[in-house]
Order: C-alpha cells, then structure tokens, then sequence
C-alpha cells in the first residue's frame, strides 16, 4: 500500500493540474490564443529558467555523466529504427510518418521534469536525458515526415510532374534540414542547458537577486506547462484513426519500456535516473509532434489522435510503472 501511495502521489499532482487546464478551458478562462502563448512562454523562457538554476550550482566535473547520455541515445535511436520497420505495415502508406514521430517523440521535457521535480525536488538527471534525446527526436522526425511526404508520393505516382516536384521537395527539403539544424542551436531549452553548464563549469558567482529571480521564473514551468497541455486536449481527436493509434500507444506507453527498462536496470540506473528514461520511453507523446506534421504537409489526423491517446493513457501507464519499480526498490 506504501508503494501504490507513492506511486499516486508521483502521478496524480502531475494529471490533475494538467485536468485543471482543461477546467479552465471549458469554463472560458483559457482560449486557443492564451493556451499557445502560454505554451510559448513555459517553452521560450520558464523551462529553460527552470533548468539553468538546476545546473548553474552543480558540480559537472563531478556530476556529468557520459555514459547516462549515450543510453538515452541509443535507446532513442534503436525506438525509432523499430517504429520505422513496423510503419511499413501500415494500409495508408501516407500515415508512416506521423505514425514514426508519434511512436517514439516523449514530453521528455516537461512531463519528465514535472515527475522527477515533483519526486526528488529537482530536475536531477533530465537536463542529460534532454541532451540524449531532443535534437535527436527533432532531426530524425523531420526525416521521416519528409521522406513520407504527401506531396513525394504524389510526385512519383505521376511520372509527368515527377521532374518538377522532384526539383520543389529539393529545395523544401533543404530549407527543412536547415531550419531543423538551425532549431535545435537555438532550442532554448538546449540554451538554457548549455548557459547552466557553463556557468557550472566556470565557477561564476551566483548573486541573490539573480538567483532568486531565476528562481521565480522556473517556478512557473511545470504548472503552467502542464495546464497548457490540459487545455490543448480535445478527447475526441483521440477516437480518429483508432487502429494506428493504438499500435502507437501501446509501443510509446509499454512496449519500449517493457524492453528497454530492465536493460537499463541490469546497467545499474536507479532513482532519478531510471524515473528520467522511464519518462523518456513511456512518456506521452509531445504535442509539438501535431504542429510539426501539419507544418510539413502531412495531414496531422494521426498524431492529433495520438497525442490525445497517449495522454489520457499515460495517467495510469506511469503510475503502474512507478509502482512496479518502487516495489522492487529500483527508485
């Protein structure tokens, strides 16, 4: 009883304040043009606030954990390598991109601070699994959502406007990668780790009005983040193309986790660490999957429905593997 009340207390603060967002919602206080704003701000300034004061004071000569950061890779990269191979399967061929983001991209970054923040106190080990994952959630959906473009697979279906097409996805394609690359430089949640890692590693003052200041602004991450994300659901969006959706479900909620966990087990992950790559494998789905399909040409019906999915899902996933591991004290 212990382990499944540690377990609530973990998940249910997390859930109902995303609940709260959605309250707010219906009743009127948030709209789609507050909700995105806000959803600016925690992304632009709040968390990056948040995690710079977690690293700025932190001993990296010490704490930097090389090995930690390869293990978020590879894990996120052999997620996406299978989500690839299984996407071949699908009837609508169109959908194989969104299918691929939407299969592996987590809220790594404020789901996975709001859970270890809220169980530890502090950000902990998130700031190294953000390094091994985000640029490379970012790169490898832009791939795929390119590669499985509506408008290519309309171009090689019509030979006579092959050439052409061919020569506009170039140059698209192009500006995609460099916009992508420029994205992941200017990230300001990769900002706001690299000036606390710096600021860590020069060993520079840390004076209290700044401190407290910072301070202030991080606050406002996780409560704000997380009622925005409560105000974007729509329940209804998480009904379209159910087939699809839960395949994705089941592999972004269980199906990783339950392969990939116990290996990071038998390497020795405990506490914050282990709660950071649960985030990572069994998170949900990042809304951000949903703006960038859209961006890129593709529908957007699938991730739309997967997000909302997962979502809605992840309240009891998380908290059944919160409770699975706290019971064998593994954190």
């Amino acid at each position: 009883m212990d382990n499944f009340i540690f377990s609530i207390n973990a998940t249910l603060p997390i859930f109902l304040t995303m609940v709260l967002g959605l309250v707010f919602r219906k009743i009127g206080v948030f709209d789609d043009a507050f909700t995105n704003r806000m959803n600016s701000f925690v992304f632009k300034f709040a968390l990056p606030a948040l995690l710079f004061e977690d690293l700025w004071e932190e001993n990296f000569y010490q704490a930097w954990n090389g090995g930690f950061v390869l293990f978020c890779f590879c894990a996120t990269l052999g997620c996406i390598i299978v989500s690839t191979a299984l996407s071949s399967f699908l009837k609508d061929k169109s959908d194989r991109g969104e299918f691929i983001q939407g299969s592996y991209r987590s809220s790594a970054a404020i789901l996975g601070i709001a859970f270890i923040v809220n169980i530890y106190g502090q950000s902990g080990m998130a700031p190294l699994m953000i390094i091994g994952t985000v640029p490379l959630y970012n790169i490898c959906a832009v791939a795929a959502l390119t590669l499985t473009s509506p408008a290519l697979s309309s171009a090689k279906s019509d030979p006579a406007s092959e050439t052409s097409a061919s020569k506009s996805t170039s140059v698209s394609n192009s500006d995609r990668l460099f916009r992508t690359v420029k994205g992941i430089i200017t990230n300001p949640i990769i900002l706001g780790i690299a000036v606390g890692f710096a600021w860590s590693l020069l060993k520079l003052p840390h004076p209290t009005i700044l401190q407290k200041t910072v301070h202030n602004l991080g606050v406002l991450a996780t409560p704000l983040g997380l009622m925005a994300m409560g105000a974007s659901f729509d329940i209804k969006k998480a009904f379209y193309k159910l087939k699809p959706s839960i395949a994705c479900a089941f592999l972004k909620l269980i199906g990783y986790s339950g392969v990939l966990m116990p290996v990071a087990i038998a390497l020795g992950y405990r506490n914050e660490a282990l709660v950071a790559i649960l985030v990572m494998l069994g998170s949900a789905t990042t809304v951000s999957s949903y703006t960038m399909a859209k961006s890129m040409g593709h529908e957007g019906t699938l991730s739309a429905s997967v997000v909302m999915l997962t979502t809605l899902l992840s309240a009891f996933s998380l908290t059944a593997w919160l409770f699975i591991l706290k019971t064998m004290s593994f954190i």
